[in-house]
Parts: structure tokens; C-alpha cells; sequence
């Protein structure tokens, strides 16, 4: 095999969607307590908001929902533009590593890196065990930058990072860090 390529997967997780849903629905209800109470109106049909004091209950309520409300819609936006997907080529024919990612809207939101294969040093990898598992992978080039090849957020089984960090040594040719 002299080329291959790994998807990276971005914010399109289903924690990421979970957690958009969620924080989505409590903004909303939070938000409509706050404007029953001012508006002494029930617009959640299964509670009695209404009756609450606009201050400080109601405008607190109002503010906590706002602020959940943007922060959903924040995520919906990460979730829907794909932030920090993309891919890892190593092109063996072509001599070239290609490490694609995808960032926010704006004049830097595709990040493309490339790296002639006689620049990387090994193929370095990080495990670390605890309430906050680190497993990742890095290319390490012959200048002592390290890129991350790994996806963020997922802590791969450690069987499965020994195994891909192993065959990236072996189609590079460099060595392997860190095991």
C-alpha cells in the first residue's frame, strides 16, 4: 500500500449533537419561563410560570436561557460547518504527507499542510493513562515540530493507536517514539 488516507472526523459527533439538543431544549424552556413571568402568561403548557416574579426569578431565568440559547446555536454552527474534520494522506508515490482540516468561516478556514516524507524524523506517540486518558499520535519532522494525527476528543483503544501508529511508521519508513 503506497497510499493512504485517514478521515479525521470533526465536531459531527453524536455527543456533539447530544449535547446541542440538550442545551437547545433547556435554553428554550428557560427562555419561556423568564417570558411568562413577565408577560404573566403561560407559554409552557406543563408548568405554571406564569406566577413567578418577573424579578429576580423571571429575569434570571430569562438571561440563563438567552445565554443557553447562543450557546446552542454555536454548537449547531460547529456541528453543521464540520469544524476540525478532514483527513491525513501519506502519499508513498508522491513522497507527500497532507494533513487537511477544516476551522471556522473566514479567510483561514482550510487548514492544508504539506511535508515531503524525507522531512519526518519518527512517528511519535503519547499515551497516558488516568481520569483524563491522553492517546495520540504525532508526526514528528526532522526540525522537532510535532503535528497531531489524531482525532481530538475520542481517546482511541490503546491496541488500535500501537496498530496505526505501527503501520504509519512502516509505510514512512521512520521510527517509531513512544511505545
Amino acid at each position: 500500500m503506497l497510499v493512504r488516507q485517514d478521515k479525521i472526523r470533526g465536531s459531527r459527533r453524536i455527543s456533539n449533537y447530544w449535547w446541542a439538543f440538550s442545551i437547545l431544549a433547556g435554553g428554550t424552556g428557560f427562555f419561556l419561563a423568564g417570558l411568562s413571568s413577565y408577560c404573566n402568561k403561560d407559554f409552557l403548557p406543563f408548568t405554571s410560570a406564569a406566577e413567578l416574579l418577573f424579578i429576580p426569578q423571571g429575569i434570571i431565568m430569562t438571561f440563563y436561557g438567552t445565554t443557553a440559547l447562543f450557546i446552542s446555536v454555536f454548537l449547531w454552527l460547529t456541528i453543521f460547518w464540520d469544524v476540525g474534520g478532514g483527513y491525513n494522506r501519506f502519499d508513498k508515490n508522491a513522497g507527500l504527507i497532507t494533513i487537511f482540516r477544516l476551522g471556522f468561516p473566514g479567510k483561514n478556514r482550510i487548514v492544508c499542510l504539506k511535508y515531503n516524507i524525507e522531512e519526518i524524523r519518527s512517528i511519535k506517540v503519547i499515551i497516558q493513562d488516568g481520569l483524563t486518558p491522553k492517546r495520540e499520535i504525532y508526526l514528528r519532522t526532522k526540525d522537532n515540530r510535532e503535528i497531531p494525527l489524531t482525532r481530538v476528543g475520542e481517546p482511541m483503544m490503546l491496541s488500535e493507536i500501537e496498530n496505526q501508529a505501527a503501520e504509519l511508521a512502516k509505510l514512512l519508513g521512520v521510527i517509531l517514539e513512544g511505545i
